[in-house]
């Protein structure tokens, strides 16, 4: 047990800081945001869970004119630029903004949680209707965007709302504002999806343009998310923009944790005996020429060995989305991913051409647009080393794409599975089903093996694969599927019962090691299936016509064989 106290979930750094949670350092971003002053507005695009938020915290703590926050750096790198703290600590009046929450079935909701984020920053700068400084109109107008519940708000109040805070804060303080943007691209992903993109793109559009163009308020603006949307122009016209993706090096050390990093909090928690499983499964990512673990995961699994004795690594990153890009690329039916999947999941590379600037309402436009999501939103990472090289292709520039670790390798198995036992759920079963209680072994083999082509399947065809592959067969179509049921003397892979006739099917699958040996281990299964008895206790439970099926899979071959018993 280590006395440390890993934050999971806390991204306000003044409270990791005031608390005594463990950090790692990231206040270089400061420094090295303030080499380009004259860069007027930064974007920072990075997939979810990566520290956008917390960075943001860190840079509002620093530059934020009501604050003293010089215990909150100490001790930390940029502390020790005296200069640069001198200028630039506590001297600038600071507005961070999020829209990460700004969600919604309609517009009208949307709209709604969106005016009370706008509502929550007036009544944190309410001190600015107390100062002469500030114009008596300004003041009108902020009062009624303050007021959640007899404020009217028009949509042209709405959508200069922030630009008419800046301009208050600047007569207040008699200085521009730092400006801070956080997750700026999620109200429109989440509009995207619910069918009201063109509204919300309209409001987001004109908040962001009257905040960063032309605006003699503008100290200088950070915006975080995970696209850069440009089709629309939302930052066309803005001075002196420059945005930085993971495809860029100067920033990569300060968005996720890097290998030296991982190595001293391993030694700090005394968790250096996981350090191969935490490499393995949350490192890979790679962000410019870095190297770079997914804080986010680190910090659980770290938090978990600590205090539960974890051992056995999981997905923590699966759970902070539904993961429903990879199910887009296997709905469509204009173009084929089935061996570049293959590929992937059998641990290569694949080439692909690459957009990094993106539009919400066109992401599933185009297979190029698909893998470019896949990419920017941290599900695939560039190819290194002798794998694969980047190349000129036809169509431009192509680059090597992989699955980063064995989180993301989990996530996309259990994708296609979940798609294909829907998919299966959803199809016409009748000569599927007609086959398998009919006992014909042969119609059987022919059926499985066509649907067997037509999946994606794992480079290693572990049992687990096919097991999964026939349990979603047979799985929502009104019979009882019982998988590793207990039978007779042993487990008996997969049960099918069918009450209503009293009858039922047992699978004992089998892998091959060729398409020689198929038929040798289709004779295995049957014998196994009598051997242990199976069959005899659902026989003994009333199930009057009870058929043995022995299946032996090579790669996407399948022999179905039977010795039928009634």
């Amino acid at each position: 047990m280590t006395g440390l106290k890993i934050p999971v979930g806390v991204s306000d750094f003044g409270k990791i800081r005031e608390n005594g949670y463990y950090y790692i350092d990231k206040s270089g971003l400061i420094r090295e945001l303030l080499k380009t002053e004259s860069t007027e507005v930064t974007l920072f695009t990075r997939p979810r869970r990566f520290g956008k938020t917390l960075n943001m915290s860190m840079l509002s703590c620093f530059f934020d004119i009501r604050r003293d926050s010089r215990k909150l750096f100490e001790d930390l790198e940029i502390s020790k630029d005296r200069n640069l703290c001198k200028d630039w600590m506590n001297q600038w009046p600071t507005l961070l903004i999020t829209f990460k929450d700004v969600d919604g079935l309609n517009i009208q909701s949307a709209r709604g949680m969106l005016r009370d984020r706008v509502a929550n920053l007036c009544n944190e700068h309410m001190y600015l209707t107390q100062s002469d400084k500030v114009n008596e109109n300004d003041c009108k107008v902020f009062e009624q965007l303050a007021d959640t519940v007899d404020g009217k708000v028009s949509d042209a109040q709405l959508k200069t709302s922030v630009a008419l805070i800046m301009r208050m804060m600047r007569d207040y303080y008699e200085k521009p504002v730092v400006l801070l943007l956080d997750e700026y691209d999620v109200p429109l992903a989440k509009a995207s999806s619910n069918g009201y993109y063109d509204e919300m793109l309209e409001l987001i559009k004109t908040i962001m343009n009257t905040a960063f163009k032309d605006n003699n308020c503008l100290q200088f603006a950070v915006i975080t998310g995970c696209l850069r949307i440009a089709k629309e122009s939302i930052f066309t016209g803005t001075n002196n923009f420059t945005t930085d993706t993971i495809s860029d090096s100067r920033y990569n050390e300060f968005f996720g944790f890097t290998h030296k990093e991982v190595e001293t909090l391993l030694q700090e928690t005394k968790c250096e005996n996981h350090a191969d499983k935490i490499q393995k499964w949350y490192d890979g990512y790679n962000f410019g020429d870095a190297d770079i673990y997914c804080p986010w995961d680190v910090l659980n699994y770290v938090k978990k060995a600590v205090t539960e004795g974890l051992k056995r690594p999981e997905n923590f990153w699966e759970n902070t989305s539904d993961n429903a890009v990879i199910g887009m690329f296997l709905q469509r039916t204009d173009f084929d991913v089935t061996e570049k999947f293959e590929t992937l999941l059998a641990g290569g590379c694949v080439k692909e051409k690459i957009s990094e600037t993106l539009t919400y309402n066109f992401l599933t436009s185009s297979e190029e647009n698909l893998w470019s999501l896949l990419y920017l939103t941290g599900y695939l990472t560039r190819g290194r080393y002798e794998s694969i090289d980047e190349t000129d292709g036809p169509e431009g520039k192509e680059t090597a794409l992989k699955i980063p670790n064995a989180e993301v390798m989990d996530i996309f198995r259990k994708s296609i599975a979940d798609y294909y036992n829907q998919r299966a759920v959803q199809s016409n079963r009748t000569e599927l089903f007609r086959a398998m209680w009919s006992g014909d072994s042969e119609k059987l083999s022919e059926i499985l093996s066509d649907l067997l082509f037509d999946t994606i399947s794992f480079y290693d065809y572990a049992e687990s694969f096919y097991h999964a592959f026939i349990t979603g067969l047979f799985s929502g179509s009104g019979y009882v599927v019982e998988s590793n049921y207990e039978n007779g003397l042993g487990r008996s892979d997969i049960v099918v019962k069918d009450r209503s006739k009293r009858r039922a099917v047992v699978f004992e699958a089998k892998i091959a090691a060729s398409d020689e040996m198929m038929e040798q281990e289709c004779k295995k299964a049957l014998r196994q299936i009598d051997e242990k008895k199976y069959a005899r206790k659902i026989e003994r439970s009333g199930f009057k016509n009870v058929i043995r099926y022995g299946i032996a899979f090579y790669k996407k071959d399948c022999l179905v064989e039977t010795n039928r018993v009634s």
